[in-house]
């Protein structure tokens, strides 16, 4: 059996390293080095050491991945063929070694290699130490190359590790802005604990990759941010903030608030971010946006406080939603067309709710939403078992024919009799809108528009004639909007 000893070399201090660490090298029948670029290693020479290092991988591999991989195997094909095999890293085994992470994760459960891991000091001890920060309060360490999928939390310390260029400091200050701001003040790490060499300068964000300094043993710090009053806010900003509104001492107002009076306002703001996208306003857009997310964390805030649940339970809830639906994207199944993707959504979402009947699916439409959409939808699915017509002519007819009823009625008495045929008619013109592709709603939406437009066009005009629109007939009021219509309000010119 092939014996393994992964051992670390500490921050860069030759009496940094421990006495364990040395002895193992000491005796190895074969060292090897992950890389020679390690302040102690001139110390290893000077000790009479013979190593091996795999510095000639670095140079052959296309990406980090690819080399880390390569390291892994080749110190587990040494391991098979000798006894004493001695592995050694740059700090701690454990702190940011991806090599060792591998040789691990392959090695676990092994008759044939046994591995032994001995402890050394990292640099991020000695980070701690200079900059006197107890990671009790919190301490997230992060690979700079990693900063896409693994985040920085503004409520702790963070230590971002790999930084060893300026171009990798270009794209790490560019990810940390988007979160801290351009000028939030951080240090700047390099060598940690190597006696004559250690620099530790503080800067602002913005600022990190415009040092010449920068080598293969640099960190960035990042200390918690405290303050209500930030450059940067996220999510957990917006959270603490409802909290604080909501609390005893908070905003009388927002106190007062519950589901049911906040309705008016969800819907409010949802119509005001359509009208931004409408509008094409970026601007706009990200206003209503950041609107209509505080009504889902007002809510939120709400149904924590009665013990119900809170901002993360609904993304827990949405985010599996979201898998579930999508078993094209993150399970095995093969899905080639919209269509089949929107036919197996409703599949999912019917066998979710427990729809078991036809009926109980067009129940399941909300009687909230605007009329012309629930019918728009309640028409959708009941046309997929097969009640429609089959042609728009067909469903054209049907309008006429509601159309017909309506005028016998319009004129009498009967209430109910004029709500219900005027109903019809509507709801056939909407089923029209369906065969068509049309969102009725859009199109009724635009006719107010154009609507509005011509109105404003006959007050202007009468203004210019210095006269007012109650002072004028209706037939020069006709006249002016046949004058509005030649203008095409509300038509978008053809590039």
């Amino acid at each position: 059996m092939g014996n393994l000893a992964i051992v670390g070399l500490g921050p860069g201090a030759f009496d940094q390293m421990t006495i364990g660490t040395i002895e193992k090298m000491k005796n190895a029948d074969k060292l090897y080095l992950r890389t020679e670029k390690h302040p102690v290693v001139k110390y290893l020479k000077e000790m009479g050491l013979k190593f091996e290092t795999f510095d000639k991988i670095y140079e052959k591999g296309s990406t980090f991945e690819e080399v880390y991989d390569n390291i892994t195997r080749e110190i587990i094909e040494i391991a098979e063929k000798y006894d004493n095999v001695v592995y050694a890293v740059p700090g701690n085994p454990f702190v940011a070694e991806k090599t060792v992470e591998y040789l691990l994760k392959f090695l676990n459960g092994s008759d044939d290699i046994k591995v032994e891991v001995v402890p050394a000091m990292s640099f991020v001890d000695v980070v701690i130490n200079q900059l006197k920060v107890d990671p009790i309060y919190g301490f997230k360490i992060i690979d700079g190359l990693s900063l896409d999928s693994i985040k920085p939390d503004k409520r702790c310390n963070n230590l971002v590790t790999q930084v060893y260029n300026r171009r990798v400091a270009s794209d790490v200050k560019l990810k940390l802005m988007d979160i801290y701001g351009d000028d939030f003040l951080v240090t700047v790490i390099k060598r940690a604990g190597i006696k004559g060499e250690e620099r530790f300068e503080t800067m602002p964000l913005y600022s990190i990759d415009r040092i010449d300094w920068i080598d293969y043993l640099t960190s960035i710090f990042l200390p918690p941010v405290k303050n209500t009053f930030q450059e940067r806010y996220d999510i957990d900003d917006l959270l603490d903030i409802m909290a604080r509104l909501r609390s005893e001492n908070g905003c009388p107002w927002d106190r007062e608030q519950d589901h049911n009076t906040l309705k008016r306002y969800l819907i409010e703001e949802c119509y005001e971010a359509i009208d931004a996208i409408e509008n094409d306003s970026d601007e706009n857009l990200l206003e209503e946006l950041g609107d209509v997310l505080l009504q889902v964390v007002f809510h939120s805030q709400i149904a924590n406080e009665r013990k119900a649940f809170n901002f993360h339970d609904v993304c827990d809830a949405e985010c599996k939603k979201m898998v579930y639906r999508h078993p094209h994207v993150f399970g095995s199944e093969e899905i080639a067309t919209s269509d089949d993707v929107l036919k197996r959504w409703d599949e999912i979402k019917k066998d979710e709710k427990g729809l078991k009947s036809h009926a109980n699916e067009l129940k399941s439409v909300p009687r909230s939403m605007p009329a012309l959409i629930r019918g728009y939808k309640v028409q959708e699915k009941a046309a997929k078992v097969g009640f429609d017509w089959d042609n728009v002519d067909d469903a054209m007819a049907k309008v006429y024919e509601e159309l017909n009823e309506f005028k016998e009625v319009y004129k009498g008495e009967d209430e109910s009799d004029k709500i219900e045929e005027l109903g019809d008619l509507i709801f056939a013109i909407v089923n029209v809108a369906r065969f068509l592709k049309i969102d009725p709603e859009v199109a009724v939406h635009k006719t107010i528009e154009k609507f509005i437009d011509r109105f404003k066009y006959i007050e202007d005009s009468a203004e210019k004639m210095g006269h007012k629109m109650e002072d004028m007939t209706l037939s020069e009021m006709d006249f002016l909007w046949n004058e509005a219509k030649m203008h095409n309000f509300n038509k978008k010119v053809q590039k």
